[in-house]
């Protein structure tokens, strides 16, 4: 049993499929046998099923070259489809989405699904190696460098826009100033990019706000000073390893000495 978001702010209750849960989303594929990504056209939103043991912290492995045949040479049927579906996103715009899936893999070898997590949730899509990965939209980007400030501003981010899940927006000024106030050394561990890897680190850090908008579910005024922080990618990630969010305090406390 799991609860669900009916996208009017009200959970309800029940035991869902893959092939239920997708099309409840307005999505379907070519075959339900083989399939693992889906598609929504009149939203132009691309789905993929992402298994937890291909899943690891913020990111899951969502396509392989080497899925285009199955364990015993066989062409995948449902690789090609997903293939274009990767194409959708990188070239028209679809909007990706991932859904969590438990696999289960019987004594003959073959892998089927346990049960799924009829959670949506939205991804920014990127290729490593021979793999496609879906990871959380502010991870793995090269951020912008930070604007310096000339005078007090109001800055505004959080504002719910209703897709098929709630996501929020984030103010690329907001975080330009917490940069400009603190710098880019990480708040956690120290970690400088530009101090280890010269030019090419020069202004990358992340901004993790310690409030996440996602509970405040309303447009707010973000004060970057004080509701923003810069930490490494690696502390970033380890920071929302749990539920809540470690604090910073707190995340400092494992630091091996």
């Amino acid at each position: 049993m799991f609860a669900v978001d009916n996208g009017a702010g009200k959970a309800y209750t029940c035991a869902m499929n893959r092939r239920q849960f997708v099309e409840s989303q307005g999505a379907t594929c070519d075959n339900w046998n083989w399939c693992w990504s889906f598609i929504n056209e009149a939203e132009h939103m691309i789905i993929f099923g992402a298994w937890d043991t291909n899943t690891t912290g913020i990111k899951a492995k969502i396509l392989s070259d080497d899925w285009q045949t199955n364990d015993v040479g066989r062409r995948n049927p449902g690789y090609n489809k997903s293939i274009e579906h990767i194409r959708l996103i990188r070239a028209k715009g679809y909007r990706l989405m991932t859904f969590p899936m438990v696999q289960r893999r019987l004594l003959n070898g073959k892998v089927k699904i346990k049960r799924i997590i009829p959670r949506l949730s939205p991804k920014k899509l990127f290729r490593y190696g021979s793999s496609w990965y879906a990871t959380e939209p502010e991870e793995g980007v090269l951020e912008p460098l930070a604007e310096e400030l000339t005078e007090p501003e109001d800055f505004f981010e959080g504002a719910k826009t209703t897709v098929t899940i709630n996501s929020y927006e984030r103010n690329p000024k907001a975080r330009a100033a917490c940069i400009a106030h603190h710098g880019c050394k990480c708040a956690v561990c120290g970690f400088n990019f530009v101090e280890v890897y010269g030019p090419l680190g020069d202004g990358f850090i992340h901004v993790h706000h310690l409030i996440p908008i996602g509970q405040i579910r309303a447009r707010y005024r973000v004060d970057p000073i004080n509701h923003l922080i810069p930490v490494c990618p690696n502390c970033h990630a380890m920071i929302h390893r749990t539920e809540p969010a470690l604090t910073i305090q707190l995340l400092r406390s494992y630091l091996l000495s």
